[in-house]
């Protein structure tokens, strides 16, 4: 009767369908390299006096029951687990449970779950999909952004900053200037003109 309840239950947390609000497990998602060592946390709502932990083989389409643990350390395995492979140290409190798997390889690939039993019904959390290859994908390492603020400068500004020999502030003048010159020319002319003119009226009387 145990098992078909749990079969129920594992079918309702394949992706798409609900999760079990009593549990919760961290991380959701592992990527480890052959022969590593990973540890998958169980947080429960409320206190409980053991957790059950499963294996779903999405290749297989089975699922393989693992061990107990209690907050004391205490565990029961299931048939054929290596108890060096998978270890259950003793909880902190009883809202909080390990698993820790070690020489990893690729049949430990799968989804787990701890559970509780409630009600004569095996309640289990969201799950942590398990991917174990021979070598991890190297890891994108992006340069840090500067957290130093920028600051707008108006162009007043920054010909202030620059100072008086900047193009900025001696290009308008220079224009500025040579348009003058330009235009005193024909103003100069006429009045070398007229005084030209004064001084021949005056030396013919």
């Amino acid at each position: 009767m145990a098992r078909l309840w749990l079969h129920l239950c594992i079918c309702l947390q394949i992706p798409g369908f609900s999760t079990n609000l009593l549990l919760s497990k961290t991380p959701r998602r592992i990527l480890a390299q052959t022969n590593d060592k990973i540890e998958i946390l169980c947080e429960l709502k409320t206190e409980h006096a053991g957790v059950y932990w499963y294996r779903w083989s999405q290749e297989k389409q089975n699922f393989t029951f693992l061990v107990f643990s209690n907050p004391f350390g205490k565990a029961i395995y299931g048939t054929n687990i290596s108890e060096d492979k998978f270890s259950v140290p003793g909880a902190s409190s009883r809202t909080s449970y390990s698993l820790h798997i070690s020489n990893l390889h690729a049949s430990d690939n799968g989804t787990y779950y701890c559970s509780i039993s409630q009600s004569s019904q095996l309640l289990l959390g969201s799950g942590t999909q398990l991917s174990v290859v021979d070598v991890l994908p190297p890891k994108t390492t992006q340069a840090p952004l500067s957290k130093k603020p920028m600051r707008c400068v108006t162009k007043s500004k920054a010909a202030d900053k620059k100072g008086a020999c900047s193009p900025l502030v001696w290009v308008p003048l220079a224009t500025s200037v040579l348009v003058l010159l330009l235009s005193l020319v024909p103003t100069a002319h006429r009045l070398h003109r007229l005084r030209r003119r004064l001084w021949l009226r005056v030396h013919r009387q």
